[in-house]
């Protein structure tokens, strides 16, 4: 695991060695434990190394094939290069190392850019084809590793890097877009290829880019997802056979490394799987994170994780938290200064404490992240499917209803749940799922300011949503929101969030849900495969179920947060009345009015904006810091 950057154009725009190692410092945390860099009379590379396989100078990046002719900077874990090194050997290539990097290389030459479609991992990478002044830039299937780039088509060139931070000592200016707020503010992500900065774009996972002599830079989509269109089927044995087959060699696959390896274990569904499956691979002890909330019941699942650790007999660690025990004015601004900005998923602070209490024990983490996205464990993916049932005259009377009454105190409520789903249940099914996954999306007109209205396009957000249904216009309403689900929650939430909050303590992490073998299995089952009535992951559970301690294997989904709400009344009350004070850096954006009215019927328990008002906080932090990042990006 490591952190990539580079810079390719006419001799005179690339970067100094003096600023190649400034970016290479805004990325060391990715890569602390060695550096390296690359340049020719059109590109530079730039590289920083976590040493998990091959800890030998052996693996060094950027790395050559035999010639010098070929030169890549990586990021990730390449699952097979095994088997591709064989292949490669047969062609009569000479390995120097033990690391799966020389694939890329050798793999290059001898596939060219079909060479992406030959890998099982998760990466991103740069290649620089120096005969023909060709760099390729590609990004894994499900977008567990990120990848930024800025093209000057005045100039003629194009930087990347891992993290945005890092394209700032390049040369890139750290300009705000404003045109990304409305997504931000509607979802608390964006989207590829949008960000927060001018000229700044993200590549989209399953995706390549190229860049040639005398050519703009050119897309190319190598791979994409497709779920299963038919509603339902009787579950066979066959299917939970080979889910379990399949499952047990994604987690074989992502054991290889030279350093400690160890995984999180949250007491759900999915993270307990693996570690079972752990404990059948390695016949010893598996080192096992997890980390509770003290005097917060409805947040802490260290009871069901302690039950698996028993189960399993793992040596296991865990971690009572408190707001005592944690500076989370500090932890704030640290987590903006990893994603580079603001984001709307509060969940990066678990994640982030558990990541650190992790890489006090091992280098490399298995997580459970993609299982929900496979086999349909969010609550929210059935309601969608649910609502199609009933008619249309009684969802939108219900509505009405909902609409009218209070929401509570706690969002995780039942009663809230149940507003949720009913007042936006009669809609069609693209802005029915935006709107229960939404910040403030049908609030925009009322939180931007006026003069924004028409610089912005408040209805993008909802436009991109359709987008997604419309590109997979036929099948089953389920199938259609997993696909929507993977293709947008997955690569821009949950995935940015796990890769900066433990890249961000040097944490390699290894996803057994998401190997391509498995993938591709899953989303082609029917929907009865995912789900029997509110019933969900139905295979896998079936598939699991003689190794799942009784009370994990019943259990809902309870999701991996933090008693925010609380927290935004208490232990942050002042912090946050302060960032959104008159004054604040929002309101050249924000409505105060708005803002206030949120951030107060918060605190008075008539409503819980906790998950609004984190968006809001993590804006203006951003917004407070992004001249010292200008300045000193490191």
């Amino acid at each position: 695991m490591c952190g990539i950057l580079g810079s390719v154009g006419p001799p005179p725009t690339l970067p100094s060695d003096e600023a190649l190692r400034g970016a290479i410092l805004a990325l060391r945390h990715r890569g602390p434990d060695a550096e390296g860099m690359f340049r020719s009379g059109h590109a530079v590379l730039g590289h920083t190394r976590l040493r998990v396989i091959d800890l030998s100078e052996a693996g060094s990046q950027p790395m050559r094939n035999e010639r010098g002719t070929i030169w890549v900077t990586y990021n990730g874990e390449i699952y097979n290069h095994r088997a591709l090194r064989a292949e490669l050997s047969a062609r009569g290539h000479r390995f120097r190392s033990r690391c799966d990097t020389e694939v890329l290389v050798y793999g290059y030459e001898e596939w060219g850019d079909e060479l992406p479609q030959r890998l099982d991992g998760m990466f991103a990478f740069a290649i620089w084809d120096e005969p023909r002044q060709r760099l390729v830039l590609c990004r894994d299937r499900a977008g567990e590793k990120p990848l930024y780039y800025h093209h000057d088509p005045a100039t003629g060139v194009l930087r990347f890097a891992s993290e945005i931070k890092a394209l700032f000592p390049l040369g890139t200016p750290a300009t705000i877009r404003p045109q990304g707020l409305p997504f931000l503010l509607s979802f608390g992500y964006l989207p590829a290829p949008h960000t927060l900065y001018e000229g700044i774009e993200q590549l989209p996972p399953g995706c390549m880019l190229i860049v040639e002599p005398g050519r703009p830079p050119r897309m190319r989509r190598y791979w994409q997802a497709r779920f299963a269109q038919e509603p339902s089927a009787t579950l066979s044995t066959v299917a939970r056979e080979q889910v379990r087959y399949l499952m047990t060699e994604a987690v074989r696959s992502r054991l290889e490394s030279d350093v400690p390896l160890g995984a999180f274990l949250s007491g759900g569904i999915d993270s307990s799987i693996i570690i079972s499956i752990l404990g059948r691979i390695l016949h010893r002890p598996v080192k096992t994170f997890s980390i509770g909330f003290a005097d917060e019941p409805r947040f802490d699942e260290t009871r069901f994780a302690r039950a698996v650790a028993d189960s399993c007999g793992t040596e296991h660690t865990e971690l009572i938290v408190s707001p005592q025990t944690l500076d989370l004015a500090r932890l704030t601004e640290e987590l903006v200064w990893l994603h580079d900005g603001p984001f709307g998923d509060s969940s990066a602070i678990p994640t982030y404490i558990v990541a650190r209490l992790a890489r006090e024990h091992v280098t490399v983490a298995l997580t459970g992240d993609g299982g929900d996205e496979l086999f349909c464990g969010y609550p929210r993916l059935i309601a969608a499917e649910a609502a199609e049932r009933v008619p249309r005259t009684l969802l939108q009377a219900l509505g009405m209803l909902a609409s009218r009454l209070p929401g509570g105190a706690s969002e995780r409520s039942l009663w809230s749940r149940g507003l949720r789903f009913l007042v936006a249940a009669a809609l069609p099914l693209p802005e029915r799922v935006a709107r229960w996954n939404a910040l403030f999306l049908a609030d925009l007109p009322q939180l931007l300011r006026p003069e924004w209205h028409e610089r912005l396009e408040l209805g993008e957000p909802l436009s991109f949503q359709e987008s997604v249904f419309a590109a997979h216009p036929e099948g089953s309403p389920l199938g259609r929101v997993l696909q929507h689900n993977f293709v947008t929650y997955l690569p821009y939430d949950l995935l940015i969030k796990v890769d900066r909050t433990a890249m961000g303590h040097g944490l390699e992490t290894r996803t057994p849900f998401l190997a391509v073998d498995l993938i591709e299995y899953a989303s082609s089952l029917p929907d009865g495969y995912r789900r029997q009535g509110m019933h969900m992951k139905r295979v896998l559970l079936d598939a699991f179920a003689d190794v799942l301690p009784p009370e994990v294997h019943r259990r809902g989904k309870m999701g991996f947060g933090v008693p925010l709400g609380s927290w935004f009344r208490q232990t942050l009350r002042s912090y946050i009345a302060d960032h959104l004070a008159p004054g604040a850096r929002i309101y050249e954006y924000l409505q105060q009015t708005a803002v206030r009215r949120y951030l107060e019927q918060h605190l008075d328990r008539v409503a819980d904006h906790s998950h609004r008002l984190w968006a809001l906080l993590t804006l203006e932090v951003w917004l407070r810091a992004l001249p010292r990042w200008s300045a000193r990006p490191c």
